[in-house]
């Protein structure tokens, strides 16, 4: 049975001593808005959920390089190992191939995705009912940067020593949010159901669980809270704007230093209570 009530989320979550989300078009210096305040984009959580979804082994379509739990280089050769779908792309039935897509992978059926390949009869557009807005940072960020070196020779040769290699840049500390719905209409479409909602909820609590890197050393990124906001009805009682102006984050210093200078606080919604859950 696909979702049945509409579903509004926040995340709180801080940084310390790590890149969150580098900008490739600025030195991969964590990103920033104009004002100064820190960003994460929504293509880089939803990458960090569905890592977290396959970790609990769920197929995921969209598969990182150094994640893949497959033998297939490209979504074109993952696509094409389907036999249905390639029967559905031949006989240009886009609601079959949507079907069978949505059924197959749980990324599709919760982001969506577009299936436009070359030398395909078919091109189909599938868009998902999670969506999900960048997280932005409560106050301007502080970012440090370090010169880093390596300490041996990449390739043979006479000489010896230590050849500069580049920067290293990360976010002393900061707290972001981000916000999502889910929307019932696009989840009958798709197929996406309430445990595949409850699956989504659980990446959440867990999201920087396994995510590791030179640049996010483990415990430099927690979530702290995770709002959940079920709605009674398939449209909602409330906006989704409205319900996500519910979250009120005060700062109980002028300088944050630690997640506990932060105030969690939620204004009430008549007939909508709202589910706190504390990260993992």
């Amino acid at each position: 049975m696909s979702l049945e009530n509409k579903i509004d989320f926040a995340v709180v979550f801080s940084v310390k001593n790590a890149n969150p989300n580098g900008d490739p078009l600025n030195g991969n210096r964590p990103r920033q808005n104009y004002d100064g305040y820190g960003e994460v984009s929504d293509v880089g959580l939803k990458r960090k959920i569905r890592n977290r979804l396959q970790d609990a082994g769920e197929s995921i379509f969209v598969q990182s390089d150094e994640r893949k739990n497959d033998s297939f280089k490209s979504l074109k050769e993952r696509a094409d190992a389907k036999e249905e779908l390639k029967k559905a792309d031949k006989g240009k039935n886009s609601e079959l191939f949507m079907d069978i897509a949505c059924q197959t992978w749980t990324d599709v059926r919760s982001f969506g995705q577009v299936f436009a390949f070359k030398g395909d009869t078919l091109s189909v557009g599938i868009r998902g009912p999670v969506s999900i807005h960048p997280a932005v940072s409560l106050h301007p960020i502080d970012i440090s940067s370090v010169q880093i070196t390596k300490s041996v020779n990449s390739t043979t040769s006479d000489k010896k020593g230590s050849d500069t290699m580049g920067m290293k840049h990360r976010v002393d500390f900061g707290v972001y949010v981000f916000y999502g719905s889910i929307n019932t209409q696009l989840a009958e479409k798709t197929g996406f159901t309430n445990e595949d909602a409850e699956k989504i909820k659980q990446a959440l609590i867990t999201l920087f669980e396994n995510d590791a890197s030179s640049a996010r050393p483990d415990g430099s990124m927690g979530v702290h809270k995770v709002i959940w906001w079920e709605h009674n009805s398939k449209l909602g009682q409330y906006s989704s704007a409205k319900v996500h102006r519910a979250l009120k984050l005060d700062l109980q210093t002028t300088e944050l230093k630690s997640i506990e200078d932060l105030d969690v606080r939620l204004e009430e919604l008549q007939g909508l209570p709202a589910k706190v859950y504390d990260g993992q």
